[in-house]
């Protein structure tokens, strides 16, 4: 029985979403739609614990807003503190960061992602998209997910930081185990990823010794007059190296699934390739490939009515809120000409609103833009796999086959 057939059957009270089996054909979105009508803000018990689900757009948005109630810092960003790594640790990363300290390491990277700095980009990504089709377009056939949705974001961070074309797999590899261990049994299960990544960080300050890469950028930054230690540096590059490609690789590989799945939506494309940049923000709307981030009540406080404790972890379900009846027009239809979409795909907005936006819009527009253009008649030509999370939506592999278009020009 699938995941949509029992969400019209189950009872709430007994539905765990961190069960990843709601999640086996992606987000859960009929659940989803039951919570948000009959208990958006609800109990989910567990073990030694709990915590509270939020489906709703207009709660996700005021807790995500609201830092002074409801920390990232306190209890960490996922449902258990030490999940990735220890999260002593972690609360050096700027996800983690509550103000006014995140507003200080905020600034570090901020100049970087300005629209200014990300528009002068495009040459480069469109460059990047180009060597990534170039490498697969003879053959007529690909996976869509690993050949080009994974290379591209990737080439376009190791750029910026000043790292070597040949140590690209290195950063496919540490993402893709620091993914694994958001979903691993045992805490801290991306300990020696990063102690290898600091490794590899240390021999690049080296190497690197001036210009204005994103790791040179690290290593002269300063908080408060003080530069930042070998620790605080790490971290703001495992933030880049997991967070700055993950989730656009993820968008890229589950929007043109739903373009495929919508072949109206993909013609619409190829008939009208100015309506791109409106159906990137329908994709992230509708893909929503970031599920959840958790925060934890500084105090008793209430949500919609519920008592929230202080100390307890509330889940902040994205996915969710990109679908509220509330705030779109038949949110569970995929229209690439809907007007730009309240989407909470880089977060519920406020001081955590996703720093790196700009260049993943960027990303996107533009491989969509380079794929429609080259790559005719593409359509699924084998099962897929997907990414079985319940924290992030993305998929493993995805068989595509395709005509090669005459390049123009």
């Amino acid at each position: 029985m699938s995941a949509v057939q029992r969400s019209d059957q189950v009872e709430l009270a007994t539905v765990n979403l961190m069960d990843v089996g709601w999640f086996a054909e992606g987000p859960p979105h009929d659940l989803f739609a039951r919570m948000r009508a009959e208990a958006p803000v609800r109990w989910n018990p567990l073990a030694g614990g709990g915590f509270w689900s939020l489906t709703r757009h207009a709660d996700i948005s005021a807790v995500s807003r609201d830092t002074d109630t409801f920390s990232s810092c306190r209890g960490g960003i996922f449902l258990h503190p030490d999940q990735v790594v220890p999260l002593e640790m972690t609360r050096n990363l700027l996800l983690y960061k509550d103000p006014p300290e995140h507003t200080k390491y905020r600034l570090i990277l901020q100049k970087a992602f300005t629209p200014h700095s990300v528009a002068k980009l495009e040459d480069a990504v469109r460059v990047r998209v180009t060597k990534t089709i170039d490498a697969v377009i003879e053959a007529g056939a690909c996976d869509f997910a690993h050949d080009i949705a994974v290379p591209v974001p990737l080439g376009v961070l190791a750029e910026l930081m000043g790292l070597p074309e040949a140590d690209i797999a290195r950063l496919y590899a540490w993402t893709e185990a620091i993914e694994e261990a958001q979903r691993a049994p045992e805490p801290a299960a991306a300990t020696d990823v990063f102690a290898e990544m600091g490794i590899y960080l240390n021999e690049q300050i080296q190497v690197q010794t001036g210009g204005e890469s994103l790791v040179m950028s690290l290593r002269r930054a300063e908080v408060d007059g003080e530069q930042l230690d070998e620790t605080e540096i790490l971290l703001f590059f495992g933030l880049l190296v997991f967070a700055g490609n993950d989730t656009t690789r993820n968008t890229a590989a589950t929007g043109m699934l739903a373009l495929l799945e919508h072949p109206d939506q993909l013609g619409a494309l190829r008939a009208r390739p100015e309506l791109i940049p409106g159906a990137v923000e329908e994709i992230l709307r509708f893909t929503s490939v970031v599920n959840y981030f958790a925060r934890t009540a500084t105090k008793d406080t209430e949500i919609s009515d519920q008592s929230i404790p202080a100390g307890d972890k509330v889940i902040l379900w994205y996915t969710s809120a990109s679908r509220d009846e509330a705030v779109f027009d038949e949110p569970q239809r995929f229209d690439v000409s809907r007007t730009r979409p309240d989407h909470k795909a880089f977060g519920g907005g406020g001081r955590h609103f996703c720093l790196g936006a700009g260049l993943a819009r960027l990303e996107l527009r533009v491989l969509f833009e380079e794929v429609i253009r080259r790559l005719e008649g593409i359509e699924r030509a084998g099962p897929i796999e997907r990414l079985v999370s319940s924290w992030a939506h993305g998929l493993v592999s995805m068989p595509v086959r395709f005509a090669p278009a005459r390049r123009e020009g």
